[in-house]
């Protein structure tokens, strides 16, 4: 229990660092500024209008993450998340791919000894690909084992400081163990991030009144 404690106390400092992360991501991503100089070519000359850049996946993922932030309904939202969770689903290997998939279905058969050695070998193909951690977490979390859950949890949102599935993972293995008050931080730093999410906000309500009359 001090260990779980421990591990989610770092898992929320680190929450906290990648606010302003994910933050300055998003301001990378934004287009130049009105009134920025136009480009000229190599004898100071005004250059021809260049041609419309071409949004890389990164930008169409902030534009999509903005949306989910400005969306009025669940209804709306939900459809801004399908599409972020299906950018999140892709890596940059049809190996790795194919192992997720494949991992999928074994948790879905409740084989969890063989899903989470096939999302071994996904993270070792992409270590950089949050959802693998992500998947990983889940299959460690139904298996019994929270705490490598947790670690798993840390390591994607590292990679994709905007993971509200990861969040609410962390915040729905904390309130398990008790610990209420970590919990509604994971929970409320994913409503930041999506915050037409019914299940997180019926989470926070759940909590709201007992942790906040523990703090009075």
């Amino acid at each position: 229990m001090i260990i779980a404690r421990t591990l989610s106390a770092a898992l929320l400092l680190a929450l906290a660092a990648v606010a302003p992360f994910a933050t300055a991501q998003a301001q990378d991503a934004a287009p130049q500024r009105p009134g920025a100089v136009a480009p000229t070519d190599k004898d100071g000359n005004p250059g021809s209008t260049p041609a419309a850049p071409v949004r890389s996946p990164a930008a169409t993922l902030e534009k999509l993450f903005e949306r989910l932030a400005a969306a009025k309904t669940p209804e709306e939202a939900k459809g801004i998340a399908n599409l972020i969770q299906r950018r999140w689903a892709r890596s940059n290997s049809p190996t790795a791919d194919l192992l997720m998939t494949r991992a999928q279905t074994a948790m879905k058969a409740k084989q969890l000894e063989l899903a989470i050695e096939l999302l071994d070998r996904v993270i070792s193909l992409e270590p950089d690909w949050a959802e693998g951690w992500n998947q990983r977490a889940n299959a460690l979390f139904i298996a019994g084992d929270p705490i490598r859950s947790m670690l798993d949890i840390g390591e994607a949102l590292k990679r994709e400081p905007r993971h509200y599935g990861a969040m609410m993972g962390l915040g729905t293995i904390l309130r398990q163990q008790g610990d209420d008050k970590r919990a509604m931080v994971a929970f409320r730093r994913a409503l930041e991030v999506y915050p037409q999410l019914e299940a997180i906000k019926n989470a926070v309500e759940a909590l709201k009144t007992e942790v906040d009359g523990r703090d009075a």
